[in-house]
């Protein structure tokens, strides 16, 4: 497992100040000059006893690790939380947003995805079985095409197929496509679902698409998204990919209330 950089730097902090907090040596700081060069001293030395104490106890790394990312899922969850209540009606019932499945459904899923993300694919199964078996569900999207220009012409391709009633159509073949795309293979795509090709071209061209994904770029700002998938079942954010049992449980806890 490859650890972000940044990541990293942030736990190094975290375990320093663990490691602080058990050593009993106290650093000395000095103002006058005579002395500055032995509280210098004493910093490196604490140092020195911070970096040894690492190295001989490596669990307390993991330790700042976990408790750094306890804390980050935490603030992200927070953010989350914060988001949906301020944002519910454009999470849910923005009339610019496609929806499958029941429309008048007793639980909502918002989906965030990008055509491209692996991800998005792995999890697309589960979420068609489980609202294939489940007459009550509402299934909101959101392009968030985060992937480059071929994620964005897909996005915009989505979205134009609903003035031809294929946006489900085009949806579902996109995610199911595990080749590489781009504006040849995605128009390629709306032809083996019956779109009109040449319509679906000029419909892209509509500048209001490209305000539903920016407002949609917005709105996962709002609720921390870091990347896709990412889902608001009920009430509760859901980050990250999703198997059919952890649908379920979540869908009945959003039943629940």
């Amino acid at each position: 497992m490859r650890i972000p950089l940044l990541f990293l730097c942030a736990a190094l902090v975290a375990a320093g100040a663990l490691v602080a907090g058990r050593l009993t040596a106290p650093v000395r700081v000095v103002s006058s000059s005579p002395a500055s060069s032995a509280g210098a001293m004493d910093s490196d030395q604490f140092g020195k006893r911070i970096h040894d104490y690492l190295v001989a106890n490596p669990e307390v790394l993991i330790e700042a690790m976990k408790e750094l990312e306890r804390k980050q899922d935490s603030e992200r969850d927070n953010l989350a939380q914060k988001g949906i209540e301020e944002h519910g009606r454009e999470l849910m019932n923005d009339p610019d947003s496609p929806v499958s499945g029941n429309p008048n459904g007793d639980v909502t899923i918002v989906e965030f995805s990008d055509y491209q993300c692996p991800y998005c694919k792995r999890t697309y199964p589960a979420l068609k079985s489980v609202v294939a078996a489940d007459g009550k569900l509402k299934i909101v999207y959101k392009d968030l095409p985060i992937l480059g220009e071929a994620s964005r012409i897909a996005a915009l391709a989505a979205l134009a197929a609903r003035n031809q009633n294929k946006h489900e159509a085009l949806h579902n073949a996109l995610m199911e496509f595990s080749g590489k795309l781009d504006r040849d293979q995605i128009m390629t795509i709306a032809a083996s679902v019956g779109i009109d090709v040449a319509q679906l071209q000029k419909d892209m061209e509509d500048p209001k698409l490209k305000d539903i994904i920016d407002r949609n770029m917005a709105l996962a700002s709002a609720l921390g998204v870091r990347g896709t998938p990412a889902f608001v079942i009920g009430k509760q954010f859901v980050p990250g990919a999703v198997d059919a049992d952890a649908l379920k449980q979540l869908i009945d806890e959003a039943r629940k209330g």
